[in-house]
């Protein structure tokens, strides 16, 4: 079994740190976890590692998160795997900071790399891990808020949280998608 999951995020030093970039460090702890290592590819670093019998394509996008579908496609074709095997990790706003939900399909919600990956898949039907990173921003500063780093509160339980979302690969990658969101949704 093979599977695909993407971590949206921008590339570049400037954005490594900056709530837009949460799906980059999970997949990254995952990584680390599974003692994978990151090679600059076609449109993203990836990143293929084993667990429990499975092949695991981590995937980092490399055009920008406005962009994401044209990496995410590319890559369900090159390792030709089915949509179902497709897990992409996202911020939302409209969570809680260090919420974790895990969805089958849904809306954009407004999110941009969301939007491109629907349009390119021609689908919303696709498994969603989405890590809240809260609203804490006046009005019309919604884009410097995502695109701002960590605060220190943030940064306190980060880690832990970060590590918590890593359960849900496994599980997504493991007992499929709807145990999984049994298990750990809003835990």
């Amino acid at each position: 079994m093979k599977y695909l999951v993407v971590g949206l995020g921008n590339p570049g030093e400037k954005y490594i740190q900056t709530r837009h970039n949460i799906g980059f460090l999970v997949v990254e702890a995952f990584a680390k976890e599974r003692e994978g290592v990151y090679s600059t590819e076609k449109l993203g670093d990836v990143s293929k590692v084993k667990f429990k019998g499975r092949t695991i394509v981590l995937l980092k996008p490399s055009t920008y998160m406005n962009l994401s579908g044209k990496s995410v496609n590319y890559w369900m074709q090159a390792e030709k795997i089915p949509l179902e095997n497709v897990l992409v990790i996202t911020d939302d706003l409209a969570l809680p900071f260090g919420t974790l939900r895990m969805k089958g399909k849904g809306s954009d919600g407004g999110h941009n790399g969301l939007k491109d990956i629907q349009a390119l898949l021609n689908t919303q039907n696709y498994a969603r891990l989405r890590f809240g990173v809260g609203s804490e921003f006046e009005k019309g500063r919604q884009v410097d808020y995502v695109l701002g780093e960590w605060d220190t509160e943030e940064r306190k339980t980060l880690e832990e949280r970060i590590l918590q979302a890593t359960q849900f690969i496994k599980g997504f990658t493991t007992i499929g998608l709807a145990q999984t969101m049994s298990n750990f949704n809003n835990k």
